[in-house]
């Protein structure tokens, strides 16, 4: 018999290293999940939304640096994988997604169901082809996958589903589709021009972004030379932040004064790997350099002086040796120094607080780093929780810290853990939800305890969408639709075979974490934390002081002063009485 186009997909796909497929089933991917009932190499990791299978492949991606792989039915099966998609896209990890189409024939004519995913997905993908005839097939999937792995980006195949069914012209394979090994740097006269830069700099910072993966020592070594602090941005901290006696802390948003500052004050500031997006939050008077492997992302949020095309390793080790070794101390020393202060300021926060509840989720996100596991992988969701993990968790190089931090989508947490701990199912895997995303994509606890998932999640449970309320006021609006009626999660965890425990108090919150941790299974921790605690970022605007005075006089107007009280005993009375 001759092989099938699905087939000869799932032989494609093991060559090339891929260990499982994340999706839901429906008609028109019948012949591809067929397909993959019949091998024993690939196994199919079943979920209850779409948008968690895109999720799930992108965390695998991330966190294995391989393809992953995730499919969707006609219409809205694989339109659900949009969102997901898109954060593999904007986060550029290695992902292949399959979305099956109406039959072939009907294409056009407003069929049942009928999309145009081939269309759809262009946006958020690097490839987006639709394989009209068997005949195009391997050679289409050869491309998807080549794209994906070398541009370390999303891949679209759009197949229609009597398609899979149909036979596979022979073709001869060639090497199995892997990443090719590459030394990527700038040119002799370039880094030669980058030395003599930096050479004559009195106060170089250096800026760290994702793109520092791998090059730990190389960065340190060059902040030695250059005597030079190292800010982070929120996708660097888990490669540059552990074992780094030159690090001052994180700048942005999510950031704190230390980082700011020793940006602020450099005159060269030397970005690596990093598409930081704040303009605000750049020097105002500054050379800089920017050394990134994608040169069009060179110079997109700040004027750069000397662009340098190349990975972070590669251009950091041809440019050691160039570099006078002499510096002044100065600015790393008084960079240092304001660390310490800003660390001091931050870590006063994260306590107990004389047991008075609500719980600050400060000193919850300060007990999970403690007694997480020295490799754990952490993924919070985006809104507060995002906040206090850049602040709070502990990085040592085994660690990782992944999240959707460039497309900023809600209800990330627990599907991304699903793809985290399928990868990597005897790594403890801690989602840190809050409470509007865990609702958001709540059936994936089932998919936690179908697939016999050991996924551990703690609820930051404010009863709002917390983050949004911050917003709100800084830009001097009264809270409004940000209210959340939540259940007991803890219950409801219960309820789907799920460990679960509520914790109101906090004393009761290190032994709660602790036994949460250890319990061998699912487990979810619902942690009543503090509505009106405040993320106040580094340096705040004319803009943002006036918004939050209007916030207040609104709020008093409208008849809700009891949330000035509240927020005042959450962020100021303890701080003046502690």
């Amino acid at each position: 018999m001759s092989t099938t186009v699905a087939e000869r997909i799932v032989q494609e796909l093991e060559r090339a290293g891929v260990l499982r497929v994340h999706g839901l089933p429906g008609d028109s991917l019948n012949g591809f999940t067929d397909a993959i009932r019949r091998t024993e190499a690939i196994s199919w990791r079943h979920v209850r939304h779409e948008e968690s299978a895109a999720f799930a492949a992108s965390a695998e991606a991330a966190l294995t640096g391989e393809l992953a792989v995730c499919v969707g039915s006609c219409g809205p099966g694989n339109l659900h994988l949009i969102n997901g998609l898109f954060d593999a896209h904007r986060s550029r990890v290695p992902v292949l997604a399959i979305a099956a189409h109406i039959p072939a024939t009907e294409i056009g004519t407003g069929y049942f169901q009928e999309t145009h995913p081939e269309q759809l997905f262009r946006e958020c993908s690097a490839y987006c082809e639709m394989v009209s005839t068997p005949d195009q097939m391997p050679r289409l999937l050869d491309i998807a996958l080549r794209t994906a792995v070398e541009r370390r980006d999303v891949a679209v195949l759009v197949i229609p589903g009597e398609t899979f069914l149909a036979p596979c012209p022979p073709r001869r394979a060639g090497a199995p589709i892997r990443r090719t090994p590459r030394v990527t740097r700038p040119t002799d006269s370039e880094m030669n021009r980058a030395a003599a830069t930096l050479n004559a700099a009195d106060k170089v910072t250096i800026l760290a972004g994702a793109g520092v993966e791998g090059a730990h020592d190389e960065v340190v070594d060059l902040a030695r030379v250059l005597q030079a602090p190292i800010v982070h941005a929120l996708r660097g901290k888990e490669f540059i932040e552990y074992d780094n006696p030159y690090d001052v802390g994180m700048t942005g948003l999510l950031g704190f004064s230390s980082g700011y500052r020793a940006i602020e004050k450099c005159d060269t500031l030397l970005m690596l790997g990093t598409d930081f997006p704040y303009e605000q939050f750049y020097p105002s008077k500054a050379t800089i350099i920017q050394v990134d492997i994608r040169g069009e992302q060179i110079g997109r949020r700040c004027p750069v002086d000397l662009p340098l095309v190349g990975d972070v390793g590669d251009t950091v080790r041809a440019l050691l040796p160039l570099l006078d070794d002499d510096r002044d101390s100065a600015h790393l020393s008084t960079s240092l120094q304001h660390y310490v202060k800003a660390r001091r300021r931050l870590d006063e926060l994260a306590d107990n607080d004389r047991n008075r509840a609500p719980i600050h989720p400060q000193y919850l996100t300060r007990l999970l780093s403690e007694k997480a596991a020295d490799d754990a992988v952490f993924i919070p969701d985006v809104g507060s929780p995002v906040v206090w993990a850049a602040r709070y968790l502990h990085m040592n190089g085994a660690r990782r810290l992944i999240g959707s931090f460039t497309h900023g989508s809600m209800a990330n947490a627990v599907s991304q853990a699903v793809g985290a701990q399928t990868a990597f199912p005897d790594r403890q895997v801690i989602a840190l939800a809050g409470d509007g995303g865990l609702a958001m994509l709540l059936g994936e606890l089932l998919t936690i305890t179908q697939n016999d998932l050991p996924i551990k999640i703690v609820v930051f449970d404010n009863s709002s969408l917390n983050f949004v309320e911050v917003e709100m006021k800084a830009a001097g609006f009264v809270n409004y639709g940000t209210d959340l009626e939540n259940p007991d999660f803890a219950a409801l965890a219960e309820a789907v075979g799920i460990h679960g425990r509520r914790v109101e108090q906090p004393d009761d919150l290190a032994g709660a974490v602790e036994e949460f941790l250890a319990h061998d299974g699912p487990a979810l921790l619902d942690v009543v934390t503090a509505r009106q605690e405040l993320s106040i970022p580094p340096a705040i605007t004319a803009a943002q002081a006036k918004g939050f005075t209007l916030y207040a006089l609104r709020t008093v107007l409208s008849g809700r002063g009891d949330e000035l009280i509240d927020l005042a005993e959450t962020n100021v009375f303890r701080r003046l009485f502690d």
